[in-house]
């Protein structure tokens, strides 16, 4: 096993040295760019330093460039890194989960939220008359009503990423610009 690791060092560098173009010169290393898969490490916090999230040390977030999979500013600011790179990237709230909208919050009776989740903050999972799955926070706790914020929970927040590129490959699916294609 030990010798085919060896071999795959010898091999690469050989194998990249041979990737020129005609006229002699370097082939230009693959880049992020519509329609690859791109492998990323990151560590999102927010700008009070709070970590809100981080995938270093475990598995890769995967997802195609241009097909709008993660948020726009980030998939924004990825553009044209090669694997390795590494780059900080600042989003504000119009380029990440929006700002936060007024028209997004309830007022509920209070006997319709179990007495556990009468509780400034706590997250709630239920379902719109379509049966498609709906998040709320508890927002404020009033004598006999409960103002539930639909809100994503990190509207209307800068977001900090610390990123590495890990991969970068063709996509086994084709790049459209229309997500509808």
């Amino acid at each position: 096993m030990r010798w085919i690791l060896s071999l795959s060092l010898v091999v690469l560098p050989l194998f990249l040295n041979a990737a020129r173009s005609e006229s002699g010169e370097k082939a230009k290393p693959i880049t992020v760019s519509a329609g690859k898969e791109i492998a990323i490490e990151y560590t999102l916090k927010l700008e009070d330093k709070t970590t809100v999230d981080s995938n270093v040390g475990g598995e890769p977030l995967k997802y195609i460039q241009g097909e709008h999979q993660i948020i726009p500013g980030l998939e924004t600011a990825l553009e044209g890194l090669k694997v390795g790179d590494k780059k900080a990237v600042k989003v504000k709230p119009e380029d990440g989960y929006g700002e936060v909208d007024p028209n997004a919050f309830r007022e509920i009776d209070k006997s319709r939220i179990p007495p556990e989740a009468l509780v400034v903050g706590t997250p709630l999972d239920g379902s719109d008359p379509s049966g498609r799955p709906i998040h709320a926070r508890v927002r404020e706790i009033k004598e006999s009503t409960v103002v539930l914020d639909f809100n994503h929970p990190l509207a209307g927040k800068i977001l900090l990423f610390d990123v590495k590129v890990l991969g970068i490959q063709r996509s086994d699916k084709p790049y459209s610009p229309d997500p509808a294609e």
